[in-house]
């Protein structure tokens, strides 16, 4: 077995010295561990980087960094995943207790858990979590929730969520096996508790959940939790299915009508890794004809994608109803909208146009051939689609007359490229970046 531990830090380097030094028999034993840093301001990766086998950065948030975590430790070649927070410590031989977990058939699990703290009802408060965790099934990141590889690409990874996604997840893992709750404990710092005091914090948990469960805005919760998430921003995937002879067809000549409709499936597919790696906000894709082909019925139902059919009409009539149906729902949600032919654009850009839009009436990546490869609304501003000449050169320019005409202010950032021509099929290979696992 292959374990990769990924650590999400921010600002932890005060502690993470002595977290990493636990995780040396791990290691020994040929365990790799990633920390994937979010933006740390006290030199958490100078701290991680000889106690590590690989320290990455990422979008700040956990559901963020811990994905891009899973990608790397992919591309090690790993076996099984654990989530492990900064703050939780595991016991010496977890690596074995996990291969006894996952050979019983589980496909994923995680550890009681003991809470160190001042309260002198910390312990309970443990025992009560450890119940309630094996009772209804769902694990928290404070029990390490470890996952076979496999079993977290074929579900998406974590969604892109501020809070609760390790219990999003969890509700997920469920349907596919009941976790292996292994009774060992890994102890986790009891600092909330502490902080801001024991039934204080109890109540606020339970409401959060119970809220989360109701279907409140995860954002909202975040921000009810102490944690200021990043800007949010709602995504709208606009994607063709990979039809052969009608998907990608300027690689036709390259690739041939079968192997155009496969880079489109794979396109897709990395701009929905792309999306939720972000976790800025809500997913929709937009599906050209329709949601009935198999490739977007898969991504519904085993990835829980939502997916919308494009209504008829031009490129700019689409992201109208596109847009129009986000600010219906969603009135003070950012709304970002992307196509699948840029393997250039990273969750970063995403969390960039997102912040843009806090100051902004609309941001625009522009695209190297005289188009965009994403643009961002505040408020709707239908007029940014209208009278464009689409698929032409001129589209950049006439978008930005038309955000002039409505009086709107909009930002651009730095251009990225698609992939339409073998030329740019070519630049793509070249660059080597064939992207995340979805």
């Amino acid at each position: 077995m292959k374990l990769v531990v990924v650590l999400p830090v921010l600002n932890e380097g005060a502690a993470l010295r002595v977290r990493l030094q636990a995780l040396a028999p791990l290691r020994t034993r040929g365990a790799w561990v990633v920390v994937v840093d979010g933006g740390s301001t006290d030199g958490t990766p100078a701290v991680a980087q000889p106690m590590a086998d690989a320290v990455l950065c990422a979008p700040r948030g956990r559901a963020a960094q811990m994905n891009a975590g899973a990608v790397a430790a992919a591309r090690a070649g790993a076996d099984v995943l654990l989530f492990l927070h900064a703050d939780t410590q595991l016991p010496p031989d977890a690596d074995r207790l996990i291969q006894a977990a996952l050979d019983s058939g589980a496909a994923w699990g995680r550890f009681d858990v003991r809470i160190d703290g001042v309260h002198p009802l910390l312990p309970m408060v443990a025992m009560l979590m450890n119940l309630r965790s094996r009772l209804s099934g769902i694990a928290t990141g404070d029990q390490a929730l470890f996952v076979r590889r496999r079993v977290f690409e074929a579900l998406g990874g974590f969604a892109p969520l501020p809070l609760m996604e390790d219990v999003e997840l969890s509700a997920r893992l469920k349907r596919c096996s009941p976790p292996a709750c292994v009774a060992q404990r890994v102890a986790t710092a009891g600092r909330r508790w502490d902080r801001h005091g024991l039934w204080r914090t109890i109540v606020l948990m339970w409401r959060l959940r119970a809220a989360f469960a109701a279907g409140a805005d995860p954002h909202a919760l975040a921000w009810r939790y102490g944690y200021t998430p990043r800007a949010p921003a709602a995504v709208a995937v606009v994607a063709k299915a990979p039809v052969p002879g009608l998907a990608k067809t300027r690689l036709i000549p390259l690739l041939g009508a079968v192997g155009a409709a496969r880079a489109q499936r794979r396109f897709a597919l990395q701009t929905l890794a792309t999306v939720r790696s972000a976790s800025t906000g809500p997913l929709t894709l937009w599906c050209a004809p329709d949601t009935r082909h198999r490739f977007f019925h898969a991504l519904r139902v085993r990835h829980g994608v939502v997916c919308q059919p494009q209504p008829p009409g031009d490129l700019g009539q689409r992201m109208v109803a596109a847009m129009a149906a986000h600010f219906a729902t969603r009135p003070h949600m950012p709304w970002l909208v992307v196509g699948t032919d840029c393997p250039a654009l990273t969750p970063a850009h995403l969390q960039h146009a997102a912040d843009a839009l806090q100051t902004h009436d609309a941001v625009l990546i522009p695209a190297e051939d005289g188009g965009y490869v994403l643009l961002g609304l505040r408020r709707p501003l239908g007029c940014a689609f209208e009278r464009i000449d689409w698929s032409t050169e001129r589209v950049l320019n006439q978008t930005r007359e038309r955000l002039r005409e409505a009086g709107g202010t909009w930002v651009e950032l730095p251009a990225l490229w698609d992939v339409d021509e073998p030329a740019d099929w070519q630049r793509w290979t070249q660059a080597g970046l064939g992207g995340s696992v979805f």
